[in-house]
């Protein structure tokens, strides 16, 4: 868990999956493991599933914004679920790169590369 909050390679947990470890914006990513050479983009397209991932922690915090505001507002439903949705906007680079840890630590875990 250390290691993905951390966006560490899930084979060493030492060397960095991003250059920078800033989660704002979207820092370049390496090829490959700066620590123990593990390849983080296997193939064309590899990061697609990461799509996936990244859509689904989407709803899930869009959802938990939506009932904090139906929880706090007398807003209609209508109205909640537009300010949920941009509430969410500044955090959706921050939840990319997350995703695509994400799916590198599923897939070495899965199908790990020697």
């Amino acid at each position: 868990m250390i290691g993905i909050v951390q966006q560490r390679c899930p084979r060493c947990r030492d060397g960095r999956i991003f250059k920078s470890s800033i989660y704002w914006g979207f820092p370049g990513m390496h090829d490959s493991c700066p620590n123990c050479g593990l390849r983080f983009n296997r193939e064309p397209g590899y990061f697609l599933g990461a799509m996936y991932v990244s859509y689904g922690l989407a709803l899930v915090m869009i959802a938990a914004i939506g009932v904090v505001l139906w929880g706090v507002t007398d807003w209609r439903v209508d109205k909640i679920a537009i300010w949920a949705v941009v509430l969410f906007l500044p955090f959706a680079p921050m939840l990319t790169l997350l995703s695509r840890v994400l799916w590198i630590y599923l897939d070495q875990t899965l199908d790990p590369e020697r």
